[in-house]
């Protein structure tokens, strides 16, 4: 029954009614929920001051503090730095079972020349911009017919002469466009582009660029009047809206009833289209069809085609700089950093009033002691008459000089932006990261901050990049095919570490190459590390001329070998050299110990004879004999001490070192 009812219900309506209808839905919600928040971000990155930020009824001073400014600007700085400084930002792989190769190497050279032609760089960082501030980098893929020409000559007259002329050639391009966050509409329920019913870019355009693509065939040949102004969609909210040249265009891309779409493309009646309901249900067809419909001041439609792309997607990318669970919409920079910018502009104004009053203090003065018709204004020069002595008639009040605590307040909460943010500016990283300027405090702050980036870069690379690039390529190949063959290729961006990151490994590299030697192998990969990480404009020439240097040179080789092989040969010789003279000493050193060993029996023997010579039998002669036996013992016993000490200070062969070889 409510099927029914609905499919009633849209046969009573038309393709531009229906969307127009479910745009103005979207719009609510999203006037209802971001609207007024969106507007505050943009105020505050802006730095323009707003009734709602006064504090108390006497406040004067109206000047608001960079510092969400200086955050949104370094975040989005890092992110460019980490995207684009390498210059190449994104590459192509091919399949793996592909045994060409070159095929690669030339289509990713056409991407980089036909990207940088269409300036592509300037909407990727105004979508880096745009998501620092609203939470959400939105961007529409635009395809544009363009006129290249070319000076080029022309033989006429039978080749006597030449013509100078231009060539005139039509080629399909492919361009980044990115959308403000209040001119985009989205399902509500949706988390991403691809999973809602549908979504709408709803902004004001010049009237001659429709009547141009009415021109080309593209829009329908209708009249389209001039749009009445609507402040919520204008691009700047600070200049005067003007009513003239200007058409309001809501371009939906997502999923339509079939048969209003099937309505508007043959412009039928009613019967019909019933008819054609019917038919869409005995064959079984899905009730929505992808398509893309262009509606004129909500009323006129332009255009109404099903998705024409080749792989069906759609041409809007998003990424969110911080992910919000199950939203759309995302949280950036000047979100996290609002109440702090907040209270930071409360105590920068309070102090600017105090020190007015400082500085210019208030007068009281006696009416009745004054001149009739003065004017009781201080400045420079001015000479007030009074009625008797001025310091009784003037008094100003004292104020006092404006407290130091106002001052350390407002620097802590500038580090509460910091550290809400993840934003630092790398040139006053030392002093100005928690307030804590050791180094192991910054580097703990500088890891937590480079995690920061690297989180928004992921999702910045997996939801915008990549899918712009393989969504550029496939319309390159679809209506481009001579340049770009059709082809099965996988595209992944190659970003790097940012500015701080970079300035904070080269600093860890530095340390790092301190403490090695040059001879070490990790020497000269660290150096070319840390070139690589500088910001040098000839990095790649040093880094190509470091390689160079490191490459093994063949004569060096040759040369070396051969020096290895005479230091071998020389060193076999001293080898067997030592090995003869430890042989002579081991020979020489057993004759010693056999000498040494006969000593004691020649003593013996010679003790012996000295004793027993001309010793005659009887009393006297023994006492002598006994004498001359102690005496000879005493001597055998000295002179085996002698040999003893002689051998061990004899030095063995091997303690004794070869000539040549000391």
């Amino acid at each position: 029954m409510l099927n029914e009812e609905r499919d009633q219900f849209v046969l009573e309506q038309t393709l531009e009614g229906w969307v127009i209808n479910k745009c103005q839905g979207w719009r609510d919600h999203f006037d209802t929920n971001y609207s007024r928040k969106f507007d505050e971000y943009y105020r505050l990155w802006r730095g323009q001051w707003s009734s709602s930020d006064r504090t108390r009824d006497s406040e004067r001073s109206r000047i608001v503090s960079p510092a969400l400014q200086q955050a949104v600007e370094s975040s989005v700085a890092e992110l460019e730095e980490a995207t684009f400084g390498r210059g190449r930002w994104f590459d192509i792989e091919d399949d793996v079972n592909d045994v060409e190769k070159k095929d690669i190497a030339l289509l990713r050279e056409t991407l980089f020349k036909d990207f940088k032609k269409n300036r592509v760089r300037k909407g990727v960082a105004e979508c880096l911009l745009n998501a620092a501030v609203f939470g959400t980098g939105i961007a529409e893929i635009v395809l544009e017919e363009e006129k290249e020409m070319a000076p080029a000559t022309q033989p006429v007259m039978g080749g006597e002469l030449t013509a100078v002329g231009v060539n005139i050639t039509e080629k399909t391009c492919v361009k980044l466009r990115p959308v403000m966050p209040q001119n985009f509409l989205i399902d509500p329920l949706a988390t991403s582009v691809e999973e809602a019913l549908g979504c709408a870019v709803d902004e004001f355009v010049s009237l001659h660029l429709v009547e141009q693509l009415q021109e080309q065939g593209i829009y329908r040949n209708v009249e389209v009047t001039m749009a009445a102004p609507d402040f919520d969609i204008e691009p700047d909210q600070d200049l005067v809206a003007h009513d003239d040249d200007k058409v309001r265009l809501t371009k939906y891309y997502g999923f339509v009833p079939r048969h209003l779409l099937e309505m508007a493309q043959k412009e039928s009646e009613a019967e019909e289209i019933a008819t054609l309901v019917n038919d869409n249900e005995e064959e079984n067809k899905s009730y929505y069809v992808e398509a893309i419909v262009v509606v004129a001041n909500d009323g006129t439609l332009l255009k109404a085609e099903a998705n024409p792309y080749m792989m069906g997607d759609r041409p809007i990318i998003a990424f969110p700089w911080d992910v919000v669970p199950s939203r759309f919409w995302g949280r950036g920079v000047c979100e996290k950093g609002y109440n702090s910018q907040k209270a930071l502009d409360a105590e920068i104004r309070a102090r600017i009033d105090a020190l007015a009053l400082t500085i210019h203090p208030m007068l009281a003065m006696d009416a009745t002691r004054m001149p009739r018709g003065a004017r009781p204004e201080v400045r420079a020069g001015k000479v007030i008459l009074t009625n008797g002595d001025p310091r009784e008639v003037i008094q100003p009040f004292n104020f006092g000089n404006v407290s130091q605590i106002s001052f350390a307040q407002a620097d802590a909460l500038q580090r509460m932006v910091q550290t809400a943010t993840g934003a630092v500016d790398s040139a006053g990283i030392a002093g100005s990261i928690n307030g804590d300027s050791t180094a192991a405090g910054i580097s703990m702050s500088l890891g937590a901050i480079i995690k920061r980036h690297k989180r928004t870069l992921i999702n910045f690379q997996e939801a915008f990049l990549i899918p712009f690039v393989t969504k550029a390529a496939h319309r390159y190949m679809q209506f481009n095919p001579e340049a770009y063959p059709v082809a099965d290729y996988k595209f992944h961006t190659s970003s790097s570490l940012g500015i701080i990151a970079r300035e904070y490994e080269v600093t860890q590299l530095v340390q790092l190459l301190q403490t090695m030697s040059p001879e070490t192998p990790m020497y000269s990969q660290l150096i070319m590390s840390i070139i690589d990480n500088m910001n040098v404009g000839n990095r790649e020439e040093l880094i190509a001329a470091l390689e160079k240097a490191n490459e093994p040179n063949p004569e060096a080789q040759q040369a070396q070998q051969a020096t290895q092989e005479s230091q071998l040969a020389f060193q076999a010789s001293q080898t067997a050299a030592l090995q003869g003279q430890a042989v002579e000493s081991q020979a020489r050193a057993q004759k010693l110990t056999t000498e040494a060993q006969a000593i004691p029996q020649e003593l013996e023997i010679d003790r012996i004879k000295a004793v027993t010579t001309n010793i005659r039998e009887g009393s006297g002669d023994d006492r002598e004999f006994e004498r001359r036996l102690k005496v000879s013992e005493q001597l055998l016993k000295e002179r085996e001490v002698a040999v003893k000490e002689n051998s061990v200070s004899r030095p063995t062969p091997s303690s004794q070192p070869p000539q040549g070889m000391q």
